[in-house]
């Protein structure tokens, strides 16, 4: 099992309340359950700031795609997909 540690935490009285709920609906702790909250929470922040630092790696690296290059893809995939539709009708 993983090492844990305590933290307090605040939450409005409607957050306490859903949280009870849950807690008795699935027999599982409040504790439990905010754990699990939190440390879903911050490895989707940590992807997120994973990815924006990616992102700024590219872009200062140079390895974009021109805006109106980007919107010609799309376009095209667009108007693929109409075609597509049209041509099942």
């Amino acid at each position: 099992m993983t090492a844990s540690t305590t933290m307090t935490i605040r939450v409005s009285s409607e957050t306490k309340l859903k949280l009870e709920q849950i807690a008795a609906a699935t027999g599982r702790s409040k504790s439990s359950l905010m754990a699990e909250a939190v440390a879903t929470y911050v490895d989707r922040e940590i992807e997120v700031i994973e990815g924006i630092k990616r992102g700024i790696a590219d872009a200062t690296a140079g390895r974009v795609v021109p805006h109106d290059t980007a919107m010609a893809e799309i376009d095209a995939v667009i108007e693929a997909e109409k075609a597509e539709r049209a041509a099942k009708m």
